[in-house]
């Protein structure tokens, strides 16, 4: 068997919500991606083009610190990885956390939070951050979604 790891950034507990629903459908590990700097409200309001979330967005080399680097990625042969997403692509802090680690031969699975929006380019910019991994682009997936939904979600990757 596999073992497995959830391993999650939220901004507003959206994604933290998903992420724990999913760690118990997946009998997997739980682990909280969290910027050395925590995010306000201010920070993430994406209407204003000085809010910290906005310019980290905009400039696709910044790395937002890590609180920790506690993941112990080497145990794990699958990694689900969850985010909000931020201007059709993951936040800066899940390359930064993606480019702590080594993640090759690992299966990667992308699962994210949206208002709206879908994945758009974020495998092709989470891509470079983990070579040597494999890459799924999972599916957005919604706080209200049942345990079930995600077992039944859960076995139809190849994985």
């Amino acid at each position: 068997m596999k073992k497995t790891l959830v391993a999650y950034f939220s901004a507003s507990g959206v994604t933290a919500k998903v992420a724990k629903n999913l760690a118990k459908a997946a009998d997997a590990d739980l682990y909280e991606i969290r910027p050395k700097t925590p995010y306000t409200a201010a920070d993430l309001n994406w209407i204003d083009k000085q809010a910290r979330s906005t310019i980290e967005m905009h400039n696709k080399s910044f790395r937002p610190e890590l609180l920790d680097h506690d993941a112990n990625i080497s145990k794990y042969d699958v990694v689900y990885v969850g985010f909000p997403i931020w201007w059709y692509v993951a936040p800066t802090i899940i390359n930064t956390f993606l480019e702590s680690y080594d993640f090759s031969g690992k299966t990667i699975v992308l699962f994210a939070t949206s208002g709206g929006s879908g994945f758009g380019n974020t495998v092709k910019e989470l891509e470079k951050s983990c070579e040597g991994a494999k890459i799924i682009e999972g599916r957005i997936l919604k706080s209200t979604q049942s345990e079930n939904d995600l077992k039944e979600w859960i076995e139809t990757l190849d994985i």
